[in-house]
């Protein structure tokens, strides 16, 4: 593939690579080849997918923001299960399901429709992690916590987008949620974590660059009957843990 600088930005971070349906987006990798899917495929409990950088989708159109199930999925993560080496490919609506304590590596999304990838459900005690990949063209979010427990993030690209993370804000039942990031590289986004601090919600940020990204953290007063959450404050504080040495525009 031909990597060049970004257009437009004026930095050369953000590369483009070609990849093989004539689309590009921030660091995308180049894919080795297509699959389309004609059902979500499932990643047994422990079990492990090394998809050997495919792009992989279903075959559909986005539907933009109409929330979709786990039928709409690219993958299921069943507990504990591993994903690697996946480019998620445009015509899809789900993304990544996971149902607690899954293994992200080097995962991509090239167009993420809905969401890129949502916990369903996770206990208190488990931790998701994401290591690597990177994700463009948010409209809203592209990392969505509906379970409990924490989500790890590192070393993760993200360009375009609305949210990076969002604890859910009025799920039907609500727990504490913990996400921690660690080498990111942001660009073009409104948010990087919105959380609930009502429900003991924290984020955390280290060695985070974010360009043209408007907040970093934002609080919420979430809520279990459906209702929109109100935003409480942005910034520093006890559940928002950064500094100004820890995301810097550069």
């Amino acid at each position: 593939s031909i990597i060049t600088s970004a257009p437009g930005n004026g930095t050369a971070s953000f590369a483009i690579a070609a990849a093989s349906n004539g689309t590009s987006g921030g660091d995308i990798p180049a894919a080795s080849g297509t699959s389309v899917l004609k059902a979500a495929q499932t990643i047994a409990a422990g079990e492990s997918f090394d998809g050997g950088m495919k792009m992989f989708d279903r075959g559909v159109s986005c539907t933009g923001q109409a929330e979709g199930g786990d039928s709409d999925s690219v993958f299921i993560l069943e507990k504990g299960a591993s994903l690697s080496n996946v480019i998620i490919g445009p015509n899809q609506i789900e993304g990544v399901h996971c149902n607690g304590g899954c293994t992200l590596t080097n995962v991509w999304w090239s167009a993420v429709c809905e969401d890129a990838f949502t916990i369903k459900k996770q206990d208190a005690g488990e931790t998701t992690k994401i290591t690597g990949g990177g994700a463009t063209g948010a409209s809203d979010k592209v990392l969505q916590h509906n379970g409990a427990g924490t989500l790890s993030v590192s070393g993760f690209t993200v360009s375009d987008f609305g949210k990076l993370y969002r604890s859910c804000g009025n799920c039907k039942t609500m727990y504490e949620r913990h996400v921690i990031f660690d080498d990111i590289n942001a660009s073009s986004g409104k948010l990087l974590a919105g959380i609930n601090s009502n429900y003991g919600d924290t984020a955390t940020f280290t060695n985070v660059v974010a360009k043209s990204v408007s907040e970093v953290c934002t609080e919420f007063k979430g809520n279990d009957s459906g209702d929109e959450p109100t935003e409480i404050s942005s910034g520093p504080s006890t559940a928002c843990k950064y500094s100004t040495s820890d995301v810097t525009s550069s």
